[in-house]
């Protein structure tokens, strides 16, 4: 079993399928969100309890949990198929390779990001790399009980395999990728984010049919890996998410 806390991670849990034994809820707390919670719970037939302050930072092992925590069943890593389902009935796929994300905060956030911009899935390595915990579940507000994530052996295998599926790669590479701007995403694609400290390892950068980097106007070393896969899965899904809202309003 495992724990998972905040409003919004447990909101997302209880909206997504699968095992919960129970939710604890801070005893005369009045936090928002609680109500849907509640009713959430009573639909589905959760067992709330309701316990103090002391009975929650002993449970979690912090006291950032805004009062609400909720008891269920790890967490279901999802197989590369299941990634690759959502991407056969679309014209434009994406998919978020992460070759060594380490930080949960980080992770959390990408995925975050990617199920915002429409992403099928993301890949992660099962060895030096952070797995999806319940601090990763929590930075990404619940996002990782919604988007399919798979844990793969190998990322070059993974993305040999999305190769025989129609898919072009590309690798974030500050200081060797073109500009951003300059690609055309308009098929199937894979994203490659490399690690905090040393970005994308050799072999799989070899992999990568296109290099990219965000072009800066002041000088830094680099953007945090969050924040440069935001800006680059905004410029890779911008056309053709305009082109989803185009097609709805006509």
């Amino acid at each position: 079993m495992q724990i998972i806390y905040g409003i919004h991670p447990v909101v997302e849990t209880l909206r997504a399928s699968g095992k919960i034994e129970k939710v604890i809820l801070l005893k005369g707390g009045k936090q928002d969100g609680v109500r849907e919670i509640l009713e959430i719970t009573a639909r589905r037939k959760i067992p709330v309890v309701f316990r103090d302050r002391e009975h929650l930072n002993a449970t979690v092992g912090t006291s950032h949990h805004q009062g609400v925590i909720c008891i269920c069943g790890e967490y279901r890593y999802a197989g590369m198929d299941e990634v690759l389902t959502d991407c056969k009935s679309r014209k434009n796929a994406l998919i978020l390779i992460l070759d060594g994300i380490t930080d949960p905060q980080n992770l959390g956030s990408l995925i975050r990001t990617a199920l915002c911009f429409g992403a099928s899935g993301v890949i992660i390595p099962e060895n030096r790399a952070a797995p999806i915990t319940p601090a990763v579940i929590k930075a990404s507000a619940g996002a990782a009980m919604h988007l399919p994530v798979a844990k793969v052996v190998n990322i070059s295998r993974a993305i040999d395999n999305l190769k025989k599926e129609g898919f072009w790669i590309y690798g974030a590479d500050a200081t060797r990728g073109k500009n951003l701007h300059s690609h055309d995403y308009s098929t199937h694609m894979g994203l490659v984010m490399g690690s905090e400290g040393k970005g994308i390892r050799p072999l799989v950068r070899k992999k990568c049919d296109f290099l990219v980097s965000i072009p800066m106007t002041a000088i830094v070393d680099s953007l945090n890996v969050s924040v440069s896969g935001g800006i680059i899965l905004y410029e890779m899904t911008r056309n053709w998410n305009s082109l989803k809202v185009q097609e709805k309003r006509g």
